[in-house]
């Protein structure tokens, strides 16, 4: 019904996502026109509520793409003010111990030499306001909500969500249509397990000559901290407990300015065990001494959580296909061997914004499968950045933390990430959970207010919002599963791996029933790649709606 009144907008190149992909070929693009003296219109839609709003990383930045991109960025007023003095790099024994791997032992790509520790999302705001400043339309507050095509089955553009729908389905008082925005090109750009994207690569098949797809799960605090432990660029990254053996991930602790750290822990979603929760594994994390000496007496002041596509160069996808890109996150152009996803993200955008402008200035109309693109792709270092990586996730799924880590070592370091062979990890993440029966139930201490908190505060502390009279953005294809089949056999993992409360098992006088509390949801995306059954998808909420977070 409301796509019969629907408006549209024409524009040359439509960008959906303001992250560092998405931002980095809009200023691209404008760049190229403002040289040749070319008219270009370029806009980019954010679902967030401003630019920056849904951004959530470490995060270490490598200023390789940025360098090239704006070389005065400093000057400028860029937001890397913090360079990286020194790494220290743990594997914690147990709740108490901790041992340092000497620097020398580490894989190379875990070095940080020359670069910064930063808030991304600061940084898409800067780079919000320079696309701004070339001409670029920016547009928060406004979610793509469905992919448009031509007749002749090229990508024409999107549509933004309705907005003022009741819970109901139906036209509320505040209805307005959603927007029809059309292009030539369309560039995808909306981060991890992106849900464009995703049907993007189902329709077009873009990975069927790639192995899956692997994904962890992210969770982070900003601390205000005592001045007195506070040491500006110290960077720690380490692994071990409280993470069981089988259960791959690690943590981080990175000093940024103003007397504030980040802290984090990274769990990947290829665990088997249903009763494990990363969020209450984070939260037991902080209180081991490693971490705690630099938390105790300090006081939390944001928190995060976002899923991270890291199966990295053997995971690709075709990123063209015809009339539309899919790049950074959205494709998975991460580099895990440095957990590094911004510099790649960056380049990623900039090749896609050198191959659509050469295309468009040569007369293209748009809708092509843009090949060009692929061969740029191959010849930049973008590419030898994540072909050395290719190897250090399967790795670590196939050896574990120690032996991986000894092999990534050999290959990092002795082979400049160009060993001989090529390590594959072909098994889907969410098949690897194992019946509750077969697994160890796992008990979690309370949190003590201080160091540890719960889910409810945690998520409040996100700024989380979304309009309540709305139909939910966590869709179950079948809603008898959760409790027909995922809580006799897995004990509906949901109530684990979401790190937001969003799922519950309730029961009261009429039985069990399964209840979604998508207020709750920080847009992290971890049901819909955890779920063993695959039975939740994740679409877009009203625009604006989802987390707020600030200098995260």
């Amino acid at each position: 019904m409301s796509e019969a009144v629907r408006e549209s907008m024409e524009f040359d190149v439509v960008i959906v996502g303001a992250g560092p992909a998405g931002l980095s070929a809009a200023c691209r693009l404008m760049q190229q026109a403002q040289a040749a003296e070319q008219e270009l219109t370029v806009c980019v839609v954010e679902k967030g509520s401003e630019v920056g709003a849904h951004i959530l990383s470490g995060a270490v930045i490598e200023p390789r793409a940025l360098n090239e991109l704006f070389p005065d960025w400093a000057e400028q007023g860029a937001p890397l003010k913090t360079a990286v003095t020194e790494d220290q790099i743990y594997l914690l024994k147990d709740a108490q111990n901790a041992r340092q791997i000497p620097n020398g032992l580490a894989p190379k790509t875990m070095h940080n030499e020359g670069n910064y520790v930063a808030s991304l999302g600061n940084l898409c705001r800067w780079l919000g306001e320079r696309a701004e400043e070339l001409g670029v339309e920016v547009f928060p507050g406004f979610a793509a909500a469905e992919v448009l095509y031509n007749d002749d089955g090229s990508v024409k553009g999107i549509a933004t969500g309705d907005m003022g729908i009741t819970e109901k389905g139906e036209q509320g008082p505040n209805y307005m249509p959603g927007m029809e925005l059309h292009a030539k090109y369309t560039l995808f750009t909306e981060g991890c397990r992106g849900h464009l994207g995703k049907q993007l690569i189902e329709k077009f098949a873009l990975d069927k000559d790639s192995d899956p797809q692997h994904y962890g799960i992210g969770i982070k605090e900003l601390w205000d901290i005592d001045p007195a432990k506070h040491k500006p660029g110290l960077v720690l990254h380490g692994a071990g407990w409280p993470l069981e053996k089988g259960t791959n991930g690690g943590f981080f602790l990175y000093h940024a300015e103003d007397n504030q750290v980040v802290v984090g822990l990274i769990i990947d979603l290829n665990y088997s065990n249903p009763w494990l929760s990363p969020f209450d594994e984070f939260q037991r994390m902080k209180h081991h001494p490693l971490i705690k000496q630099y938390l105790e007496g300090g006081k939390r002041v944001s928190y995060g959580a976002r899923a991270i596509a890291k199966g990295g160069f053997n995971s690709l996808p075709k990123m063209t296909m015809p009339g539309a890109l899919l790049l950074g996150c959205d494709a998975g152009t991460l580099n895990f061997s440095k957990i590094k996803g911004t510099h790649t993200a960056m380049k990623s955008g900039m090749i896609a914004a050198e191959t659509v402008f050469e295309s468009l200035a040569a007369g293209d109309e748009g809708g092509k499968d843009l090949n060009a693109f692929t061969e740029k792709f191959k010849d930049s270092w973008l590419y030898d950045d994540l072909f050395r990586s290719r190897n250090f996730g399967p790795a670590m799924h196939k050896f574990g933390t120690v032996l991986g880590g000894a092999f990534n070592f050999v290959d990092q370091n002795l082979f400049g990430g160009k060993i001989p062979v090529t390590l594959h990890d072909t098994r889907k993440d969410y098949a690897e959970l194992k019946p509750a029966s077969e697994c160890k139930q796992i008990e979690y201490p309370k949190p003590d207010g201080k160091l540890s908190f719960d889910k409810l505060s945690s998520v409040f502390l996100s700024n989380t919002n979304h309009e309540e009279d709305q139909p939910s953005h966590l869709q179950l294809k079948d809603a008898s599963i959760p409790l027909s089949v995922n809580l006799p056999k897995w004990a509906e993992p949901a109530q684990r791996y979401c790190p937001a409360g969003v799922y519950e098992v309730v029961e009261d006088e009429q039985g069990k029933r399964f209840q979604i509390n998508a207020q709750n949801c920080v847009h992290c995306k971890t049901c819909d790649i955890k779920d063993p059954s695959q039975n939740i998808t994740w679409v877009v909420p009203e625009g604006g709606g989802g987390p707020n977070y600030p200098n995260m």
